[in-house]
C-alpha cells in the first residue's frame, strides 16, 4: 500500500541523517531509506574523525554552514549526552615555492585567512619556529607559515549520524534500512518513490545519495568519485605521546613541497591506536561497486616515505590501520544544494566535494527549510549550474 509523508530522505549519511532529524524535529512526516544501515564503511562518512572549521579554505561561502553546524552539535551532545565536537584548534600550513593545493585551491592559506576575516574569527599567523614551540609534533620549515584559531576541531561521524538518526526516530520518522530505492518519478503535486519493497509518495523528495548519486540520478549527470585512503601509523617513542595530544597537537591541513596536501588529527584513545593522517586525490576515478577498498604496502610505503616521516618525526613506518572512503566530486571542490534541474519538488544535497562533513548539520537543516518552505541559509552558490 502507497504510504504518503512530506518528505522522503534517499540515503542517511552525513547530509542525510541531518535532514531527516531536522524535518522530524519540526513535526514533519518523515522517511528516511537507505539501501544499507548506516553509520557504515562503504561511502564517505566513517573513519572515526572529520575536521571542522568555519574558516574555510574552500571559500568564505562555507563559513555560516560550518558554524552553525557547530551550534547543532553542541545541543544534539546536551540531548543525547554523546561526545561528538572536540575543538582543539586548526593549523593551516603553507610556505615559500610550489605548494600542493588544498582542495583543488592553490591559495587555501590565503582564503582561510579571508574566510576567518569575513566571519570575524580570532586567529594567529604563526611563523615556523613558533609552530615547532608551540606544536612540537610538526617539522616545519623556518619559512613555513600557518594561520591557527581556536574554534575549529573535529567531531565524530559514525556518532554523529547515530545521534541524529535516534532523534530522528524518536520524533517520529520512519526509518527504512536495507531497503534500495529503484525510482523516483513526479506524482500530481509530489513525488512518488519506488524501492524493492514498495512505493511511497511525499510532497518532497531529498536525494542525500552521497557516492551512489550517479546511480540514483542515471547517466546523464555524472559525478566524480574518488578512492581516498586513512592511515594511522604509529608513535616512534611512546614517551612523546604527549605532543600529539588533542590539546598540543591541532587538526591541520598542510599544503606541502609534495604533489598533495596532507591533513590530520591528534592522537585519541590509546597510543597503541596510531595518529590518523591522509591525503587527497581527484585523478583516479571509480565507483562504490568497483572501488578497491583494501590498501597495499606499497602504498603505506610510499604514504610514510613521502607524506609523514619528513613531516612528523615522532611517528614510525608502522601503520596500524588504513580506511578507503570516496570522495564524490565537481570542479573547484564545489557542494551542490539545489532543486533537481527537471523536477521541482526534488531536492538535490550531493556530492560535498571532500569537505561536507563540518557543514552537514546546517545542510541537514537547511534542506528540511527547503522542503517546509521556511527561510534557510543561502545556497545560492551551490546550484546546479556552473558546478557540472
Amino acid at each position: 500500500m502507497e504510504r504518503s509523508f512530506d518528505a522522503i530522505v534517499l540515503g542517511l549519511g552525513a547530509m542525510g541523517s541531518a535532514a531527516t532529524y531536522q524535518l522530524a524535529s519540526r513535526g514533519a512526516s518523515v522517511l528516511g531509506i537507505d539501501q544499507l544501515k548506516p553509520p557504515h564503511e562503504l561511502g564517505s562518512t566513517h573513519g572515526d574523525t572529520r575536521i571542522t572549521r568555519i574558516a574555510c579554505g574552500e571559500g568564505p561561502e562555507y563559513s555560516p554552514f560550518a558554524k552553525r553546524s557547530h551550534e547543532i552539535w553542541r545541543d544534539i551532545e546536551s540531548r543525547t549526552g554523546r561526545d561528538l565536537f572536540t575543538q582543539n584548534g586548526l593549523l593551516v600550513i603553507s610556505g615559500k615555492g610550489q605548494r600542493a593545493a588544498g582542495h583543488e585551491n592553490p591559495e587555501f592559506l590565503k582564503t582561510t585567512v579571508a574566510a576567518a576575516d569575513e566571519a570575524k574569527i580570532k586567529y594567529e599567523i604563526l611563523d615556523g619556529k613558533t609552530i615547532r614551540q608551540r606544536f612540537p609534533a610538526f617539522n616545519v620549515n623556518d619559512d613555513d607559515e600557518a594561520y591557527f584559531d581556536e574554534v575549529s576541531g573535529y567531531v565524530r561521524p559514525e556518532s554523529c549520524i547515530e545521534a541524529q538518526l535516534q532523534l530522528a526516530a524518536t520524533s517520529g520518522a520512519m526509518l527504512r534500512f536495507y531497503e534500495k530505492v529503484l525510482k523516483f518519478e513526479p506524482n500530481g503535486d509530489g513525488v512518488q518513490v519506488t524501492t524493492g519493497v514498495s512505493t511511497y509518495r511525499a510532497r518532497k523528495l531529498i536525494i542525500t545519495a552521497g557516492p551512489w548519486i550517479n546511480q540514483v540520478l542515471g547517466v546523464d549527470r555524472q559525478f566524480s568519485i574518488t578512492r581516498q585512503v586513512l592511515y594511522w601509523f604509529g608513535l616512534k617513542n611512546q614517551h612523546r605521546y604527549p605532543e600529539f595530544l588533542p590539546e598540543r597537537f591541532p587538526v591541520y591541513i598542510w599544503q606541502l613541497p609534495a604533489p598533495q596536501s596532507i591533513y590530520g588529527f591528534p592522537l585519541i584513545g590509546h597510543p597503541e591506536q596510531g595518529v590518523k593522517i591522509a591525503t587527497e586525490q581527484y585523478e583516479d576515478t571509480t565507483t562504490p561497486d568497483t572501488v578497491r577498498r583494501s590498501v597495499g604496502p606499497d602504498e603505506i610505503t610510499g604514504m610514510f616515505r613521502t607524506y609523514v616521516g619528513p613531516f612528523f618525526p615522532g611517528l614510525d613506518e608502522n601503520c596500524v590501520k588504513t580506511k578507503v572512503c570516496l570522495y564524490t566530486c565537481v570542479k573547484n571542490a564545489r557542494f551542490i544544494i539545489d532543486y533537481h534541474p527537471d523536477m521541482k519538488n526534488v531536492i538535490i544535497a550531493s556530492p560535498c566535494s571532500g569537505h561536507g562533513f563540518k557543514h552537514s548539520a546546517a545542510v541537514g537543516e537547511t534542506l528540511a527549510q527547503m522542503a517546509l518552505g521556511q527561510s534557510h541559509l543561502d545556497v545560492s552558490k551551490f546550484s546546479f549550474s556552473g558546478a557540472i
